[in-house]
């Protein structure tokens, strides 16, 4: 069985084969303006975003001047600290102390209820007992393949009616986690983001029956983008975090775009630490984000 890394060194083969490489490629020749101008077409391609890949090069172009940089081995490295640096510390899930309740909101066909049953998995695995909350209850079929999810990764699934009110499915969860003692709740909510107003309503009202019902629970509000929509993500993600009070992202299908460099324009843009990253369609194939393995499978 291969490890993580291997599995993301593969899942980030588009990106490294299309964009990444090349610029191993074109460092081997030593670093000028030359070098930074096709850098900079290259960053731009894999979706680093403009100004993110600005502020790259500006920061590369000092430290080459600074460390009196010539080599193309020694401006790799350097590019890869700034990387590094631009996508900070690692921050992980907060779910101590128990009981926490992680808030899932993203788009349809993002990934979201398969990034639920994956985190629940990634839960299970650190032996913690979690229930899941089915308050989508507008989009249909969201419910009943929640539970065919619920049913592979082993963990129950508190529900009602399709159409019923999420505070609702909420309450009962809420109640059901607090009878089981279980640490973690996880609640997939509705992910409409074509009326502002209606979200932020429903996940104000979602979030008041959890502080009345569970308060000073621990909790994290997850917002799960497709890595593949490339810029669009960077700005569905600006308009939740309008709405919502978003804690952290979770990056999915990054094995099927050569896009990458996503992940380094949502961190520059907005702000937001990237919590989870998905590499496939496997239960195991999301996992925790780490920036260095991230950084070292983009170029191994």
């Amino acid at each position: 069985m291969i490890g993580f890394f291997e599995k993301l060194k593969q899942g980030l083969s588009k990106s490294k084969n299309s964009f990444f490489s090349g610029i191993t490629s074109i460092f081997r020749r030593g670093v000028d303006e030359d070098t930074l101008e096709e850098l900079e077409e290259i960053l731009i391609s894999a979706d680093v975003g403009y100004g993110s890949t600005e502020a790259i090069i500006e920061k590369l172009r000092e430290k080459a001047k600074e460390e009196k940089i010539k080599d193309g081995e020694s401006a790799l490295e350097a590019l890869k600290s700034i990387l590094l640096e631009m996508i900070g510390e690692d921050i992980p899930l907060k779910i101590d102390p128990a009981p926490a309740v992680i808030l899932v909101i993203g788009v349809n066909g993002v990934g979201k209820t398969t990034s639920i049953a994956k985190i629940a998995n990634v839960l299970k695995e650190q032996n913690k007992s979690i229930i899941l909350a089915a308050a989508d209850t507008f989009r249909a079929g969201a419910i009943e393949q929640l539970q065919v999810w619920a049913d592979r990764v082993g963990v129950e699934l508190i529900k009602q009616s399709e159409g019923s009110d999420p505070a609702a499915v909420v309450f009962d969860a809420v109640n059901a986690a607090k009878k089981r003692n279980s640490d973690v709740l996880i609640v997939d909510t509705a992910g409409r983001l074509h009326n502002k107003k209606n979200l932020m309503a429903e996940l104000a009202k979602i979030n008041r029956v959890i502080d009345r019902e569970m308060p000073g629970a621990t909790k994290e509000t997850l917002l799960v983008l497709d890595s593949a929509t490339g810029q669009n993500a960077v700005n569905q993600a600006k308009e939740f975090k309008n709405a919502a009070d978003i804690t952290g992202l979770v990056l999915t299908k990054l094995d099927g775009t050569a896009k990458g460099g996503i992940v380094f324009s949502i961190k520059q843009e907005l702000d937001i630490p990237v919590k989870f990253i998905g590499v496939g369609e496997q239960l195991d194939d999301l996992r925790p984000f780490d920036g260095k393995q991230f950084v070292a499978a983009l170029f191994d």
